[in-house]
């Protein structure tokens, strides 16, 4: 069987385009390259003393792990001195990362959340780096007005799941591609082209201990599903929950399903629990290239403008079907 490396795979797709440089793939690699060097890190874990506590915490207040701050490290030296980017945002430090004087500026931002469900590391779970493009003006030194940008602005979005083997999952607005990392050779290999989600499905993927706090269109949504064959929808459906976004999604991908963590009461001042700019963003486009849906509840993901770096929203995305069906419980109640 032929194998088609990410590198040959992005320069096939730029040929379609008649103003494409390569300065697009070179990024995309130098984005794998850092991944690759995450995954190794993560993969030796307590081997080489990188589990456990930091002893610190970042701008949202949750306490980081040595991983959280390590990763953030590796995919800043691995995209600041390229000339690709005009700046960086990392859900781990607290303002935008501005390119040092000594490199050249790029058209390119990333945002990246350096290691998803770290929370996870030291019960050797899947967790992973979610990372969205966006272009800039040109000759601009990018200010925080630059990042702030709708979903729909990205010009390419991804993930990669360090799992039993690493994945790379992405999206340039054509379709969504999973690349699998050949570890004998070093090279991300095409495993997954042209995934599609299912628009129906019998899974969910909710934090049921948050029950109490929920809405009652999220409520009635659960409802209907715990009761199974006797119950409107006249199906039986599983639940399951990893904590891990990257997996929750992959798992989407891959076999269909919706995934909530809505909007609730537990604490009224915060709208929602994951990061708009460097989870929902990004997955919002990859679930969408892929024919499923993702809302808050009340709103498209990718038609919010960003008010803050930092700014969290509820989350519900998977296949259509569902996620339209909780989109309208949420409109009945208006």
């Amino acid at each position: 069987m032929l194998k088609i490396t990410l590198t040959q795979f992005l320069i096939e797709q730029q040929r379609d385009l008649s103003n494409a440089s390569g300065t697009f793939t070179l990024l995309l690699n130098n984005i794998g390259t850092a991944c690759k060097e995450i995954s190794h890190k993560v993969n030796r874990g307590d081997l080489i003393g990188v589990l456990g506590s930091a002893d610190s915490e970042n701008i949202q207040g949750e306490v980081q792990k040595k991983l959280d701050i390590i990763t953030h490290d590796i995919m800043v030296r691995a995209l600041n001195w390229t000339g690709h980017l005009s700046g960086m945002a990392s859900e781990e430090a607290d303002d935008i990362i501005k390119i040092p004087a000594a490199y050249p500026k790029g058209k390119y931002l990333v945002l990246f959340d350096p290691l998803d469900g770290s929370s996870n590391i030291d019960n050797n779970l899947a967790v992973g780096t979610i990372f969205s493009i966006l272009r800039c003006r040109e000759g601009v030194d990018p200010e925080l007005e630059d990042f702030l940008r709708k979903g729909t602005e990205q010009v390419c979005a991804g993930f990669v799941i360090y799992g039993p083997s690493t994945m790379m999952v992405l999206t340039t607005g054509k379709g969504v591609n999973a690349f699998t990392l050949d570890q004998d050779v070093g090279e991300f290999i095409l495993t997954h082209p042209n995934i599609t989600i299912p628009e129906e499905t019998s899974e969910f993927a909710i934090n049921m201990s948050n029950q109490r706090f929920w809405e009652s269109p999220v409520q009635r949504y659960i409802e209907e599903c715990v009761q199974g064959e006797e119950g409107p929808r006249g199906k039986n459906f599983n639940m399951r929950w990893i904590a891990s976004l990257v997996a929750e999604v992959y798992r989407i991908l891959t076999r269909g399903g919706v995934f909530l963590y809505p909007y609730d009461y537990k604490d009224p001042s915060k709208p929602g629990r994951l990061r708009l700019m460097y989870e929902a963003n990004p997955m919002a486009f990859i679930i969408e290239q892929a024919g499923g849906a993702c809302s808050t509840g009340r709103e498209r993901i990718m038609d919010i403008k960003p008010a803050d770096l930092h700014q969290r929203v509820p989350v519900i995305l998977g296949s259509k079907k569902e996620v339209e069906r909780i989109v309208k419980y949420h409109s009945e109640q208006a």
